[in-house]
This record gives structure tokens, sequence and C-alpha cells, in this order.
């Protein structure tokens, strides 16, 4: 499985961004999909996973959603009211199960990672 994400880029707190991630190979309606992210000197941090169900870190609740296409092989991550403790690179991740999970070493696939930097 091949992930590809796309969609970071430079916004003012406040501002929104959608990332997109495409998922080539394997049988993309059967994982489960998770955003993580890792900001400069920090770990990397789970933000969002969906498969039957969604879930999200406290700090997106309210302002991120996450949500797939199946018909596309692509999840996505609609990013509103960003702040600047948002700023870091966000990867997508898949696991090759259905069942949701949020801790980033039970994902078995992960994309190359897109920025985001929020100016304040």
């Amino acid at each position: 499985v091949q992930l590809q994400a796309s969609g970071g880029g430079l916004v003012q707190a406040g501002g929104s961004l959608r990332l997109s991630c495409a998922a080539s190979g394997g049988t993309f309606s059967n994982y489960c999909m998770g955003w993580f992210r890792q900001a400069p000197g920090k770990e990397r941090e789970f933000v969002a996973a969906i498969s039957m169900n969604t879930y999200y870190t406290d700090s997106v609740k309210g302002r991120f959603t996450i949500s797939r296409d199946n018909a596309k092989n692509t999840v996505y991550l609609q990013m509103n009211s960003l702040k600047p403790e948002d700023t870091a690179v966000y990867y997508c991740a898949a696991r090759a199960s259905p069942t949701l999970v949020v801790v980033a070493i039970q994902y078995d696939f992960w994309g190359q990672g897109t920025l985001v930097t929020v100016s304040s």
C-alpha cells in the first residue's frame, strides 16, 4: 500500500485547509485510516482516525473533520479554525484492519507527510 498526502500549505490563524491522502494497492475500504502530526522538536501525535466511525484527539474536536471516499481510495482531513499550534508535518497512515486505533505503531503504512504552517 502506498499513501500520498497533499494539501498542506501556509495559512493564517482562523483559516482552513483540506488535506488529502490517496491510497494505492490493498483494500482501502477495509482499512482504518489515520492522520498524525509532528511539530518541530515534538513527538508524532495522533490527530484523527476513521473506520466505521471516527475519533479525534481533544485538541482538534469541533475544528477538524476526517472523512473518506472509498470509491476514490482517499481520506481527507478538513481543518477549520486553524491555530498556530496546529503547525506540523501531517502524515496519513493506514492500518490493514477495520479496527480503529490511535497508536502510531499499530498502523502498517505511512505517507510521506505534508507541511501545514499556521501564522499568527
